[in-house]
């Protein structure tokens, strides 16, 4: 009798009838591009199968060898950070009724999640003060990249995008992979070594009648706050370009707004409001724009609508009011090729701001804003350490510099001795920055927290860099 596979349902027939179909006549024809040198052809040294307690000891065990980063000792950021999530966000949107929702096609039985997406976007819009904020996108890289993409299709015949020097370099890269094929060129923009601030006079220099649009990031990926977006606005819309603005959101509650400063797109990570740091993702793409018929048509990703029945008594419906994308009827000229809506973590990022309100949001800006000045305080009084090292106003992350000859990878190591996983080393990114690191500091540090990262710095710097 032909042994079956329990799970896998392939019998040795239908084995057969796709290796035919492919003109193989084994198995072994599939993996022939492999050297022979490289293949295993002994049985695997695989233990013995265990009952489900001992596997659940087992990685018990293993997971015990971790070190929890909600103890306050992370201060790594780089645009993805740790913050407090309430336990009532996670028990919401952990519900059943959001977590098997996926794609909002047939509106008619999907009301509860459209509805949902809609205060998303809602929220979002009051916060951002933008008048059109779409349903998500992968996260704030390719929500940039798309950005670039969207100006060039608005401000047709124009093909460059102006970015800021002090760029996040993985969102520099992501911009490059979305751009080349359409043949937009991205260039970069000079920036005050000490302040960091965008170069105005060479923005000005650049800014040519193909100039489709200009990004402007504040807080910047280097942490400072770019204080000149009333001017790069001015600049940008007087050549007809159109200004995207990138944000963190938790920043809005004591800065201003991109849409006050005359921003025209905005992208935004979604990660922070109320999103886990679990190994890279999912993150979140917040992407919006002013409410111009021509931006709002070539906008990306998807746009939940309200509407209402004629006369009273009034009833509310839901839908898809915008959905461009290329699997549908646009095929080629299609807004986006998005896929996969991150519909689970923007409802994540509307019960979190739901929870917390205008006034939370407002005290969680203030509570970082705080923490951060006082680390970058007191680690500026160490010798040899200068903090922030480029910048004149931070807010949540800042640049470290050290002097004397201590490299940022000696200071690594030492925080890691002692448990605690300090700041980005840029030394790779940045050069012009020397030996330096990206800190950051949020609301879930308690001073203890900080004045031990101090502690542990002064330390190392007080040894010359000798680690023990």
């Amino acid at each position: 009798m032909e042994y079956k596979h329990p799970w896998i349902p392939i019998t040795k027939d239908t084995e057969k009838e796709m290796l035919a179909s492919i003109g193989k006549k084994s198995l072994d024809d599939l993996f022939s591009n492999i050297p022979e040198k490289f293949r295993v052809k002994h049985n695997l040294n695989l233990p013995a199968s265990h009952s489900e307690f001992e596997v659940s000891e087992r990685i018990q065990e293993l997971a015990g060898k971790n070190k929890s980063a909600s103890d306050g000792s992370v201060f790594l950021g780089a645009g993805v950070g740790m913050h407090y999530i309430p336990a009532i966000v996670p028990a919401l949107a952990g519900r059943s009724e959001f977590v098997t929702s996926y794609t909002s096609y047939q509106a008619e039985i999907s009301q509860g999640m459209l509805q949902t997406l809609f205060e998303y976007q809602s929220l979002l819009a009051e916060i951002l003060q933008i008048d059109v904020v779409n349903s998500s996108m992968y996260d704030m890289s390719t929500g940039v990249a798309e950005a670039a993409r969207m100006t060039v299709r608005v401000k047709k015949k124009r093909s460059k995008f102006l970015v800021p020097g002090t760029i996040n370099p993985e969102f520099y890269e992501v911009l490059h992979t979305y751009t080349e094929p359409a043949g937009i060129e991205v260039i970069k923009i000079e920036y005050d070594k000490n302040t960091g601030l965008m170069s105005l006079s060479d923005l000005e220099s650049k800014m040519d009648e193909q100039v489709a649009g200009v990004y402007v990031e504040t807080p910047s990926y280097l942490g400072f706050i770019e204080t000149q977006v009333d001017e790069i606005a001015r600049i940008a819309h007087g050549k007809d370009a159109l200004l995207v603005a990138g944000v963190d959101i938790l920043s809005l509650g004591i800065l201003r707004p991109p849409g006050d400063y005359g921003a025209d797109i905005i992208v935004a990570e979604g990660q922070h409001l109320g999103s886990p740091v679990s190994f890279g993702g999912p993150l979140l793409g917040i992407f919006g724009c002013i409410n111009d018929r021509k931006l709002i048509y070539q906008l990306p990703g998807r746009l939940v609508g309200l509407t209402r029945t004629e006369e009273e008594p009034y009833e509310v419906g839901y839908m898809l009011t915008l959905s461009p994308r290329e699997q549908h009827i646009r095929r080629e000229k299609a807004t986006s090729n998005i896929c996969s809506n991150q519909a689970l973590a923007a409802v994540t990022a509307a019960i979190y701001m739901s929870v917390l309100g205008p006034t939370g949001i407002e005290q969680i800006g203030e509570t970082i804003a705080l923490k951060a000045n006082y680390a970058a305080k007191k680690l500026n009084a160490l010798k040899g350490v200068k903090a922030p090292a480029i910048g004149e106003s931070i807010w949540k992350e800042f640049v470290v510099q050290f002097e004397n000859g201590i490299t940022a990878q000696q200071v690594h190591e030492h925080l890691l001795q002692h448990g605690i996983q300090g700041g980005k080393m840029l030394n790779e990114e940045f050069p012009e920055l020397g030996e330096s690191m990206l800190f950051c500091v949020t609301e879930i540090h308690t001073q203890q927290d900080i004045d031990k990262l101090v502690e542990t710095v002064g330390d190392i710097v007080a040894k010359g860099g000798a680690i023990k």
